[in-house]
């Protein structure tokens, strides 16, 4: 017999929006909750033992798997095994642009692009230390995290694990890499494309949903961009686009700066309570957070990021400019097929040129997620534009 309990939180947003969450453990394997936020209602599956996703190919942390005939001759691509047991997936053009990206994980750790000048400059930010049992443990680049499942909660996993499926190489133009997953029972098929061109990255993902049910994903790309420091740094397009108020999101990969007590207190005390940290994990807000101002509307076209935020934008333009004074450098990042954008900085209190000076920006779908209906095809992911050639 199904449990069903109800916790209703008075506490309002804005002044149209409410939270209320009911929570029905309908199996003895998820939980199935279900809550309405504004005029959004959200479902979310929270398996109780975790759902591991298939793939049922050779490791991509194989060399001898990466060394077979389809995978190597292809100009511009090489592999190289790091200590962890992990691979090194390198992707060079004739322009110098360079792109390395950690298999099986699937994280960008580097994307070294051509300049105006004749060099090249590093656009993304990763930290190397060290992990449990002497493990590197690295955090930054741009990774993904997205959670897929089912109304009825019968399938809910998140990949972690990629396998490499092709490649396609034309180093005068472009390099595509392309990764798979699958869930259990091959019901969900998921690609990972990766695209090298001359003046851009592209992280894509191809989702098949092969079930007599809609599948709904959750989840975002998460791209750590190194800068001088953010009070060098200006985003620029955002003027007039909505936001919500959050802690930084949780990934395994996020890069974050040392514990700030400001987004330990004040609103974000409700949400200490372990049932709701299971509901909505960091959900919060800083002390000085009113009902009011947990949710806005951009009023700076060339917002500067000496201030630490962290903002879930809902209606922001595809793509933004994001300007570092310090370094002289610029691009633009975009998103396909995603209806949210995440702009996080650590402030101006980070030492310049440190393992802190990035910005973090996402794609989301987090308030408004991807519904894929069956037997339907969802595309969508990132762009990072080189604008300095």
């Amino acid at each position: 017999m199904a449990l069903i309990t109800s916790l209703l939180l008075p506490t309002q947003f804005n002044s149209s929006s409410s939270l209320a969450i009911t929570c029905a453990i309908n199996t003895p394997s998820h939980t199935y909750f279900k809550f309405p936020l504004g005029n959004h209602t959200f479902n979310c599956c929270k398996p109780l033992a975790a759902v591991a996703s298939s793939v049922p190919y050779q490791p991509t942390n194989n060399l001898d798997y990466l060394e077979k005939e389809e995978f190597i001759g292809h100009d511009g691509v090489t592999f190289e095994a790091v200590g962890d047991g992990s691979v090194v997936a390198k992707m060079e053009l004739k322009n110098g642009s360079v792109v390395s990206m950690l298999l099986p994980s699937g994280v960008i750790t580097s994307y070294k692009a051509p300049m105006w000048h004749g060099g090249t400059v590093e656009l993304l930010h990763t930290a190397v230390s060290e992990g449990d049992h002497g493990a590197a443990l690295i955090q930054g680049g741009v990774s993904s995290n997205f959670t897929f499942t089912t109304d009825d909660c019968q399938v809910s996993f998140s990949p972690t694990h990629w396998v490499l499926s092709k490649i396609k190489s034309h180093p005068e133009e472009s390099i595509k890499i392309e990764l798979l997953n699958k869930s259990s029972e091959d019901k969900i098929g998921i690609k990972y494309i990766v695209t090298l061109e001359e003046d851009g990255l592209q992280s894509e993902f191809e989702v098949q949903n092969s079930m007599h049910s809609p599948l709904q994903i959750t989840g975002s790309i998460l791209s750590h961009l190194t800068v001088s420091s953010p009070e060098a740094t200006y985003a620029v397009g955002l003027e007039r686009s909505n936001y919500w108020r959050r802690p930084l999101l949780e990934s395994e990969f996020i890069l974050s700066p040392p514990p700030d007590s400001n987004y330990q207190e004040g609103f974000g005390k409700i949400w200490n309570i372990p049932a709701l940290q299971q509901l909505i994990p960091h959900w919060g807000a800083t002390k000085d957070q009113n009902k009011e101002d947990m949710s806005g509307e951009e009023d700076d076209g060339y917002k500067n990021l000496r201030d630490k935020i962290s903002l879930i934008y809902t209606d922001a333009p595809r793509s933004i400019t994001v300007i570092d004074r310090g370094r002289r450098n610029s691009l633009s990042i975009g998103r396909i097929g995603l209806d949210e954008m995440y702009l996080f900085s650590p402030g101006s209190k980070v030492e310049i040129y440190s393992k802190y000076s990035y910005i973090l920006v996402g794609q989301t779908a987090i308030f408004k997620p991807i519904v894929v209906n069956p037997q339907d095809v969802w595309n969508g992911g990132q762009y990072i534009h080189n604008p300095n050639l």
